[in-house]
């Protein structure tokens, strides 16, 4: 099969940008699966394992499919009726008012908020990670995010992490944030390491004993959220968005109370690192994710459409749920 995959960033990306990894992870993984790929994406762009095409956004999109596709997989809408068959995966909250029936949402609670059905978990890649060591530090957790987005809660998990006398180690943020007012985190127990990625976020990972997610919105994944699972580090995190569909008792604790969450970090040792880990590759890999979207190349090609109704703006979504 040959696919299309349509963004309008450039890849692979140098840090963290969590869609872009996963629309690299896609294309290499139907790759290594025996199928064809060819990117149409934005300038500075380049692979070694699929044609790379550079999207011209003032185009019709008809007009740049090479000969031979047939399915194209979009991150971004079409402005126009498509020639082929094609899905579009959202990833994130949309303020979009209507969606195409065939879009893809990344959990379940993501795609229920619009109203549709269709939905396919984002998966990691392991060769991005190296093979988890499980030597953990009992006083080290970690967030993951933009902690400049207030709804990722970076105070909270800093609360949480003082409540239960851990250092906290935060990747996506630094100590003097002027995004959200003033904000100086003086602490010297909160250790900021800014918009890291590669070989020294996955140190972090591996030696983190756990990670704090207190977010205050309903996440539509969180790549966080399985990139720590893969490290064998239980979640302690509120029970919004996709948590309590990645999140089992096995596998980490969820609660809108920071007292409840504190409580569940002093039994932090009764977690299985192997376990979460053979969660994350069982459930969430790059493997599993492209053979359910092999599963919906079928289905376009056949002519059927992914969800019952065309998907709508969530209208009773809060902006910002309960933390206390």
């Amino acid at each position: 099969m040959h696919i299309l995959i349509v963004f309008d960033k450039p890849i692979p990306v140098v840090k963290y940008g969590g869609i872009q990894r996963v629309v690299w992870w896609l294309g290499k993984e139907l790759v290594r699966q025996g199928h064809k790929v060819t990117y149409l994406v934005g300038e500075g762009s380049y692979s070694d394992f699929a044609e790379v095409l550079i999207l011209d956004p003032g185009k019709n999109l008809n007009d740049q499919i090479p000969p031979g596709v047939d399915v194209v997989h979009l991150y971004i809408p079409p402005k126009e009726p498509l020639d082929k068959p094609y899905l579009i995966h959202m990833e994130s909250n949309t303020k979009e008012e209507f969606h195409d029936i065939n879009t893809v949402f990344v959990s379940k609670k993501h795609a229920e908020l619009h109203g549709a059905e269709c939905f396919v978990y984002n998966g990691l890649d392991p060769e991005d990670y190296g093979q988890p060591s499980f030597k953990k530090r009992e006083r080290h957790l970690h967030f993951l995010g933009k902690a400049a987005w207030r709804v990722k809660n970076i105070k909270g998990a800093i609360k949480i992490a003082q409540k239960s006398k851990h250092h906290l180690h935060v990747l996506g943020g630094d100590r003097l944030n002027l995004h959200m007012g003033f904000r100086l985190t003086l602490d010297p127990r909160i250790h900021f390491y800014g918009m890291t990625g590669g070989d020294e976020k996955n140190k972090v990972l591996d030696q983190s004993s756990g990670l704090v997610f207190p977010i205050i919105w309903n996440e539509p994944f969180g790549l966080a959220i399985t990139e720590s699972m893969y490290f064998g580090c239980p979640v302690f995190a509120t029970p919004y968005g996709s948590l309590p569909e990645i999140v089992d008792e096995n596998t980490g604790f969820l609660s809108a109370d920071s007292n409840e969450l504190v409580k569940a970090i002093k039994e932090i040792h009764s977690y299985s690192h192997k376990k979460i880990y053979e969660r994350t590759m069982d459930c969430f890999s790059v493997a599993v994710m492209v053979k359910e979207f092999l599963k919906l190349y079928e289905k376009r090609l056949n002519g059927e459409e992914l969800n019952p109704k065309r998907p709508t703006y969530p209208v009773n979504d809060a902006k910002f749920l309960p933390f206390h």
